[in-house]
């Protein structure tokens, strides 16, 4: 089966590049099967990290950032393969 987790920030006004830059620095062991980041405008980064686990199951998960970075508390979502395979491709 696979869990995909996603992670979501918006930077305090003017700091999405340090947002970015904490984000791609921090690692996750053991590592995830695939992890993608994403910005978008209003200073936003989205991670989505990919684990061969069941839905529940306890998977390392970024960390919040300092607060003084953020716009707003991060948000999280975790979502399990709809695919009969489990997402195998």
């Amino acid at each position: 089966m696979t869990v995909a987790l996603m992670w979501e920030a918006r930077a305090a006004d003017g700091r999405g590049a340090e947002l970015l830059e904490w984000v791609r620095a921090q690692a996750l062991g053991p590592a995830p099967l695939r992890r993608e980041t994403f910005t978008a405008p209003a200073d936003r980064v989205l991670v989505i990290t990919w684990w061969d686990a069941p839905y529940d199951a306890e998977v390392p998960e970024l960390p919040s950032p300092p607060e003084e970075l953020l716009h707003r508390p991060v948000h999280r979502w975790r979502f399990e393969s709809a695919d009969a395979d489990g997402g195998a491709r």
